[in-house]
């Protein structure tokens, strides 16, 4: 099957194709054909698209592939130019353009939106939101940076010191993540604020400071993998969370979105008119009616009080090249899975659940295509199950220490069976089960006491203590009566026995970090 890559419409930056994704989709059994120009804007000229595999075309050539794959859904005007029978891939936001997919459905023709793609594990490789809103988040960062035009990190100086910048993420998604890394690493002041509390640890170890908002109930995630709305005491209190901090911080960075529906307001006109003249605001979310209640998709205003104010909506194609191999790398990953036999065939399995939510229009046979959309939910399990409290009793049952009186009587019975040993047995015995106890007592404080996660350290200085009682049992093989040399034999066999599985094992381990294993 034919491949076919176009460009994309004025504005947009980045490309669905690079050289490097040609050459895997090549692998897979495709051809492909790439429009004249389409990669330019992301620094792949068509020479490398050539070198890679592809075809130089024209973008008729493109357009009528059997396969089109594309970073933005098609123009009304582009809706016809798919022949039929043709899978059309690209991103379409179909919750929120009805009008397109009623309009893509009256083609004979298939539709995939890579955007649609469901919240579980096994769909990871292919989320586009993910993938573009890392790239977005920081690339937020370097906007607000480059607008504030002071020092994030903290400077001391023989002129005086500088404080650092304080920067308010709202929103800790892949997005948000981002931003606080990127300006943490920038050595700003970092905090931020999520519905969900278990996102703590994460704001944490990016360099931030999670600022909880303190109601009776918590958002929590819902069963397709995104935060749910919030409750309105929630939005109360956030309000007041959000007002105090805008009047305090430098720089906000809104990443707020709920799928399907309109952005949730966030900061007001008046948290705005509270900032610092200077301050910069960057709106992630501006293209969905926004977080903030100044931002306009797509430009930057000032305020009257100095505020900048940023509604870029092509945070992610500021950063073309890398942004284009991962989202040419998602389409791959795609195509992995709907060509099962790397025979260049699609097949499109609806049982799937991943395949099933991507797909907004099946192509029929009958002049026109059936709607799919919106596809049957998905359930993820975001957050772990609280088990009944009657089946955690059972299977963790209440563990009582041993009483003082049967420690001491157990010791007491080891000293006496010690004692009748050495006055009784012939030499050497005595002394033989004296090392033996020793040895025993030894190994039980210096290896049992250890905690199992450290076991595997110790395996080098178990195989050596393993080493020195075979050296000795083999010397007792050889000067002692029959029951010494049958103790010593089967001591040179368990100690043997300890230290090839001791190699075994730590061999098994290495093997684990090796490449290609």
């Amino acid at each position: 099957m034919l491949i076919g890559v176009t460009r994309e419409p004025s504005g947009e930056t980045r490309v669905a194709a690079t050289p490097a994704t040609v050459e895997k989709l090549v692998a897979l059994g495709y051809d492909l054909v790439i429009e004249a120009g389409a990669g330019a804007l992301s620094a792949f000229p068509d020479a490398a698209y050539a070198g890679a595999g592809a075809t130089v075309g024209t973008a008729e050539e493109a357009w009528s592939a059997d396969i089109v794959l594309r970073v933005n859904g098609p123009s009304p005007q582009d809706v016809d130019r798919p022949k039929d029978g043709a899978l059309l891939v690209s991103t379409l936001a179909p919750a929120l353009n009805p009008e397109l997919v009623d309009a893509l459905a009256e083609r004979d023709i298939t539709v995939l939106a890579m955007d649609a793609v469901p919240r579980i594990s096994r769909a990871q490789s292919l989320d586009v939101l993910s993938s573009m809103a890392n790239i977005a988040g920081y690339r937020a960062v370097i906007e607000a940076a480059h607008e504030f035009g002071r020092f994030f990190t903290g400077q001391v100086t023989a002129a005086g010191k500088v404080p650092p910048a304080k920067v308010l993420v709202a929103g800790a998604g892949v997005a948000g993540l981002a931003a606080i890394g990127a300006a943490s690493s920038l050595g700003a002041v970092v905090r931020a604020t999520d519905p969900r509390p278990e996102v703590a640890d994460q704001v944490k170890s990016l360099g931030g400071a999670y600022l909880p908002v303190v109601v009776d109930e918590q958002a929590e995630q819902s069963s397709d993998g995104y935060a749910r709305a919030t409750s309105e005491a929630y939005d109360k209190a956030a309000a007041e969370l959000y007002s105090a901090q805008a009047a305090d911080v430098d720089i906000v960075i809104t990443t707020a979105l709920i799928p399907g529906r309109p952005a949730p307001r966030l900061i007001t006109a008046a948290d705005v008119a509270s900032m610092k003249a200077g301050s910069v605001i960057v709106d992630m979310a501006a293209a969905q009616g926004g977080n903030v209640e100044n931002s306009v998709a797509g430009e930057r205003i000032v305020t009257d009080n100095g505020v900048t104010i940023l509604g870029y909506s092509d945070l992610a194609g500021r950063l073309p090249t890398q942004a284009s191999q991962l989202y040419g790398t998602n389409l791959v990953n795609l195509m992995k899975l709907l060509t099962p036999d790397k025979d260049g065939k699609v097949v499109l399995d609806l049982e799937d659940p991943v395949q099933r939510g991507i797909t907004v229009v099946r192509a029929t046979g009958t002049g026109r295509g059936e709607k799919l959309w919106p596809p049957p939910p998905v359930q993820v399990s975001a957050a772990p199950v609280a088990a009944p409290a009657s089946t955690a009793a059972v299977a963790q049952p209440e563990k009582r220490p041993m009483p003082a009186a049967t420690k001491l009587g157990l010791v007491l019975t080891g000293v006496a069976l010690l004692w009748l040993v050495i006055a009784y047995a012939p030499d050497p015995i005595p002394q033989n089960f004296t090392v033996l106890t020793l040895a025993i007592v030894i190994g039980y404080y210096v290896i049992g006491k250890v905690h199992h996660a450290l076991h595997t350290p110790l395996m080098s200085v178990t195989n050596a203590i393993s080493g020195v009682i075979v050296v000795g049992a083999l010397i007792q093989v050889g000067i002692g009566g029959r029951p010494i040399q049958v103790l010593a034999g089967i001591a040179v066999l368990l100690a043997s026995v300890n230290i090839f599985g001791g190699f075994a094992v730590t061999r098994r381990m290495l093997a684990m970090f090796s490449k290609g294993n």
